[in-house]
């Protein structure tokens, strides 16, 4: 059985442009979906390969770390195709990690893209394989598509529900997602 206010860490990147080196991330601490604890910032350099450091970094550095149950990621891409590694992730900061997509991601296209844009594709291919099976979670009117690493399905499952609250995706990624996008453009907008 979860608690209602399991701390939980969304994380979600601001919005950029393809000329941008950097895109800011956000990241917030939840109480369930009810309070918001904490705000975190990091940078990740627009398609390139910082995200796991940057995100275990910013995490392992934080006041908030030892009260965090789970990290919960809006996809396993920041800024582009700057993949996390959520394996490694986990390892470095052994928090469990929760990815959440709205869709299933359609990997036949995503290696498509990897490898016309990218020398190194199948390193980050690896990454997105690696991230383990993806999920799904029905709910009434919609479902949520996840992955896990170091936490139960059922687990995972009871926190996304307790999460979900004024959307079809968890509290915690979309208050990033809405901090994130207006920091960038000085007002919030948007679907997380």
């Amino acid at each position: 059985m979860v608690k209602e206010e399991i701390r939980i860490l969304g994380i979600d990147d601001g919005p950029f442009s393809k000329n941008d080196k950097e895109v800011i991330i956000v990241g917030v601490i939840f109480r369930g979906g009810e309070f918001l604890d904490g705000v975190l910032r990091s940078y990740v350099a627009v398609d390139g390969l910082d995200a796991t450091e940057k995100l275990s970094g910013m995490i392992n550095s934080s006041r908030h770390k030892q009260q965090l149950k789970v990290i919960m990621l809006d996809g396993i891409t920041l800024g582009g195709f700057n993949i996390v590694d959520v394996r490694k992730l986990y390892s470095e900061t052994r928090v469990p990690i929760i990815v959440i997509n709205r869709k299933v991601p359609d990997l036949k296209s995503i290696r498509v893209a990897l490898e016309k844009k990218f020398e190194d594709f199948e390193k980050r291919w690896k990454m997105i394989l690696n991230a383990g099976k993806i999920k799904q979670l029905k709910f009434e009117k919609f479902s949520v598509y996840y992955q896990n690493v170091g936490i139960e399905d059922e687990e995972t499952e009871e926190i996304i529900t307790i999460s979900i609250k004024h959307a079809q995706i968890p509290e915690p990624l979309r208050v990033a997602h809405l901090i994130a996008t207006g920091i960038v453009k000085g007002e919030s907008e948007g679907h997380a």
